[in-house]
């Protein structure tokens, strides 16, 4: 039974803004432990350097859902590739694999093993949107999932939280994840 998760905010975010909070208290009411660590680095530190204290601050093991959001998302592209147990869900909210757009992306690998990623999650579900200001859109969900397998959701909801975009709670995700 899963009994634990980890919800990674999105670069320059933070673990207590937008619908982060909402759903750890909403995991926590079904007796889940949640853990929402803060990654100043992430998408600053290049990921090779950065992934080995996320992987220590997540302590991910066989019973662990992994939640990702925008950079948070990208991430856990790599730590799917880098962990040793098969996770029962990953959840990758406006994820990408590829620069979305412009600016520097050192959360991003040049290349990606898909197939260990798929080896390591027994249920990957995508959310994108036709509106992500950031290019974190549903392209970049179906290349995921065309490579990895999973479930893509597409909403028209932008970025699903950022500075400009309220986005306290998130019940579709609530849903979504493995009860």
């Amino acid at each position: 039974m899963t009994t634990r998760a980890v919800i990674v905010h999105g670069t320059g975010g933070h673990p207590d803004v937008i619908w982060y909070p909402w759903l750890a208290d909403r995991l926590a009411a079904r007796g889940w432990t949640v853990s929402r660590p803060h990654f100043p680095e992430l998408n600053v530190t290049p990921v090779a350097e950065f992934l080995p204290s996320a992987l220590e601050r997540m302590a991910i093991d066989a019973d662990t859902v992994l939640i990702g959001h925008s950079g948070g998302a990208a991430l856990l592209l790599a730590v799917l590739e880098a962990i040793e147990v098969r996770v029962p869900q990953a959840v990758l909210v406006a994820g990408y694999a590829t620069p979305p757009n412009a600016s520097p992306e050192p959360v991003l690998r040049a290349s990606y093993d898909w197939e260990r990623i798929a080896a390591h999650v027994d249920d990957l579900v995508l959310i994108n949107s036709v509106t992500d200001p950031y290019g974190c859109d549903w392209r970049q969900g179906m290349a995921i999932r065309d490579r990895v397998g999973g479930t893509l959701v597409v909403r028209d909801d932008g970025h699903f939280g950022d500075a400009g975009q309220p986005y306290d709670e998130f019940p579709l995700l609530d849903r979504l994840i493995a009860r």
